[in-house]
């Protein structure tokens, strides 16, 4: 396959802080990737709908609200639902390491806290379409 790796940047729930989901959905660019950036106020289902129809390989969900455990539970379950096992979904924001071990457990991806480099992120992205993907 001959096309750049596709990547949905979420902010999903109340939380307005989107400066980080920015920076990322930028840097994600620059790496080579297309990216859709989804803007402020995402429900889950809105996450999952706009994943299916813009076929991206990732989704990042960008949460500093603290609803990381219900968040990315919702977005697996609805992931199932529409059988994109094959879709990473990855995110960051302000996780409890203890959480994201539990979110691990779910299926998610790896989560980022704050302040890792933008590399590390695109690297990962792109190692793991490349694993799970037709590329």
């Amino acid at each position: 396959m001959n096309r750049p790796i596709r990547v949905l940047v979420a902010k999903v729930g109340l939380d307005g802080h989107d400066r980080g989901a920015k920076v990322i959905a930028t840097a994600l660019r620059d790496a080579g990737m297309e990216v859709i950036y989804t803007g402020l106020r995402q429900t889950p289902e809105m996450v999952v709908s706009a994943a299916l129809q813009e076929d991206v390989d990732a989704i990042g969900v960008s949460i500093l609200s603290g609803a990381h455990n219900t968040v990315f539970p919702k977005i697996i379950a609805l992931m199932k639902e529409k059988d994109m096992q094959d879709v990473l979904l990855t995110g960051g924001g302000i996780i409890p390491e203890d959480d994201m071990k539990g979110l691990y457990d779910l299926g998610v991806g790896k989560l980022f806290p704050p302040g890792t480099p933008t590399s590390e992120i695109s690297a990962y992205i792109t190692a793991w379409v490349k694993e799970h993907r037709d590329f």
